[in-house]
């Protein structure tokens, strides 16, 4: 008995293992982000979400963690609009890059979490989480930069080119197509692969 939860416990570690690697390679390739004019798309959300419903919760924070630390560093030079929030305020850019990530990652797992409780089939649960990665990143991210930055001369200046009218104004207009194409990209692939990973691999009874 003991074997089989070290087992686990290890396979568990593994996967997180490899999923951290392939976090870090696509922050720091182009496989990570599409950038063109002032649009800044990641899938960097994808690998969070499987490892989230794959691993669990505390697994999915872990990994949303390193997805936020990741995007920070972006802000040194890769990231144009990161650059300008971090010469404005960098402890208030690190809360912006960090804990939404980490909180996405977290509340993807236990969404997954609670749906397969009653979704037996589960293919509910796959589709709803990995979708609502992609939302509950761009709304926690979204919400942090506004209580941030939203005063600050260089938000106020996007917000005027935009037209926006308020703050909630401002974040759909801002979001617009990029955070439609991660919706479809984190359903399409986070709910493929984790399906397929959840079939073939050994998991956690307690998560299953």
């Amino acid at each position: 008995m003991l074997n089989s939860i070290n087992s686990t416990r290890i396979g568990k570690m593994v996967r997180l293992a490899i999923l951290i690697a392939i976090l870090l390679l696509m922050a720091f390739t182009p496989l990570g982000y599409i950038r063109f004019g002032g649009l800044e798309i990641t899938f960097l959300t994808v690998p969070v979400i499987i490892g989230a419903i794959i691993l669990g919760p505390v697994e999915g924070a872990i990994l949303g963690g390193v997805f936020g630390l990741t995007s920070f560093f972006q802000c040194f030079g890769m990231s144009p609009f990161g650059a300008t929030l971090l010469s404005i305020n960098p402890v208030l850019t690190f809360i912006v890059c960090f804990f939404p990530r980490t909180l996405m990652g977290l509340c993807c797992g236990l969404i997954f979490k609670g749906l397969s409780v009653i979704d037996k089939t589960k293919i509910v649960s796959f589709g709803a989480a990995s979708l609502s990665g992609a939302l509950l990143n761009t709304v926690f991210f979204m919400t942090s930069l506004v209580v941030c930055f939203y005063h600050t001369e260089y938000i106020q200046s996007i917000v005027t080119a935009l037209g926006a009218a308020n703050p909630l104004h401002f974040v759909v207009l801002f979001v617009g197509l990029q955070g439609l194409v991660e919706a479809v990209v984190c359903f399409l692939v986070g709910t493929a692969v984790s399906k397929a990973l959840h079939r073939f691999l050994p998991v956690n009874p307690s998560h299953a």
